[in-house]
């Protein structure tokens, strides 16, 4: 079943990709306004200026700012407001600033730092010939509208043929798999190759484990997993979805193997991978469960899919103006799903599974539900490892015994001689002298 899911996958999305391809070449050719790119990098798209909804630059600017002041200490905010961090994940990381945030929020940046020089010695050692063709095949199909994937000999192509290399030789047993094109895309749109590498790493070792693997047993579990969760959602889009036999491996595996990189606004793409990196793959089924209520939520819309096609044109073909970033993340917010729920859901479907299923079983219990579990694994291997950050010693001293109160001095009416006198020894010998008649410095009154 594994491996009839995966050649799916590939004949799905090589008919997109192929398709795409060559829709750019008229667009690369055309007149030189079509050529120009937007803010995002995509040649003739339509994001050359803030979409409506979009927030005001000053509130920008605050945004930055707070994302400046929480990554410069990032594991004090990490350990006493990972709320504050989840919050600002959902109303989006400036773009200015993911290319600093999405390391530190997958763990990635600790990575890094652990093998310093792993990715260049990836990066110059020779690849599997069977994966290096496979993947130098699917370079030209991964963006070819942005400038960065255009060109063949381009620094975006050619990165991307080093990072997806790198993976292969770091995950040998793994390989390859094609849904790792757009995420490593995506990730080199805001990353230099290092980083990307291993953002791409923490994506598919600690965010979605079994996911792109040969058996891809963790997908099979979570369209299980998602179906139930449609039953008690939408039970009347559940009930039309099981009249015309689409299950959720005809269009599930797409949205979430390239975490929606194919399926969504650009804009609203790299919203979504902010709330991802933060809170995991509970996302991915809030967005899922979303894009089912946009494409067949109402009874008119159920009735003009009376079959197969007509569903699956649905799900593929919902109207982008119900998909903008503000309103779209809205809506995804809203979805009554907690990570209790889900984990919930997904005992309840790890124990209806087969045992007779060929390949590994499913291990939901390696997957990581956010930043938050994965910086405390991170902080609890470092402990562990003998690699424990010095934390400053707090030294509380034992309470001195209490004294007595010193007295002061009696200085009303005496003069500064007879202080002197009384502090060093016994009175001088002599007749007492007249304090009335002395013009004397040391005989004057205070």
């Amino acid at each position: 079943m594994a491996q009839a899911l995966g050649e799916d996958l590939v004949q799905t999305l090589e008919l997109q990709d192929d398709s795409s391809s060559l829709g750019s070449d008229s667009e690369l050719s055309g007149p030189g306004p079509y050529r120009q790119a937007d803010r995002y990098g995509f040649i003739g798209g339509s994001s050359a200026e803030p979409g409506p909804g979009h927030p005001p630059a000053d509130l920008i600017r605050q945004r930055e700012m707070k994302w400046v002041e929480m990554t410069s200490h990032w594991e004090k905010t990490m350990s006493r407001r990972y709320k504050k961090v989840k919050t600002q994940c959902r109303k989006g990381i400036p773009s200015a600033l993911r290319s600093r945030c999405w390391p530190l929020l997958c763990g990635a940046h600790v990575c890094q730092n652990k093998s310093p020089c792993t990715y260049e010695q990836l990066a110059k050692a020779p690849g599997d010939p069977q994966w290096m063709e496979t993947i130098s095949r699917d370079l030209h199909r991964q963006f070819p509208l942005h400038e960065m994937f255009v060109s063949p000999q381009g620094h975006g192509q050619q990165g991307l043929l080093q990072v997806l290399k790198a993976y292969t030789l770091h995950r040998p047993e793994q390989g390859y798999c094609q849904a790792q094109g757009p995420v490593a895309a995506v990730l080199l749109m805001h990353l230099p190759p290092e980083e990307a590498f291993w953002c791409l790493v923490q994506i598919c070792e600690v965010y979605l484990p079994g996911y792109y693997g040969p058996h891809m047993e963790a997908v099979q579990l979570d369209a299980e997993v998602f179906m139930a969760l449609l039953r008690r959602l939408l039970p009347r889009v559940h009930k039309h979805l099981q009249q015309v036999g689409v299950g959720p491996l005809l269009y599930m595996p797409e949205w979430f193997l390239c975490l929606f990189a194919r399926s969504l606004p650009f804009p609203t793409v790299l919203r979504v991978w902010d709330t991802f990196f933060s809170e995991g793959v509970k996302v991915l089924f809030r967005v899922g469960l979303t894009l089912v209520r946009l494409a067949l939520g109402t009874t008119e819309q159920r009735l003009a899919c009376p079959g197969l096609l007509e569903t699956l044109g649905a799900l593929r073909a919902i109207p982008p103006t119900q998909l903008q970033e503000e309103v779209f993340m809205s809506q995804v917010h809203s979805v009554a799903l907690s990570e209790q729920d889900l984990q919930r859901e997904i005992k309840v479907q790890l124990a209806r599974l087969p045992e007779s299923t060929s390949g590994p079983p499913p291990r939901p219990q390696a997957r990581l539900p956010g930043a938050q579990a994965i910086f405390e694994a991170q902080q609890l291997a470092g402990v562990q490892g003998g690699t424990r950050p010095e934390v400053p010693q707090i030294v509380v001293q034992p309470p001195e015994e209490p004294r007595p109160p010193r007295r002061k001095p009696q200085t009303r009416g005496k003069t500064f001689h007879g202080l002197l006198t009384r502090s060093r020894g016994p009175p001088l010998e002599g007749p007492p002298r007249s304090h009335r008649g002395s013009a004397s410095f040391l005989d004057t009154r205070f």
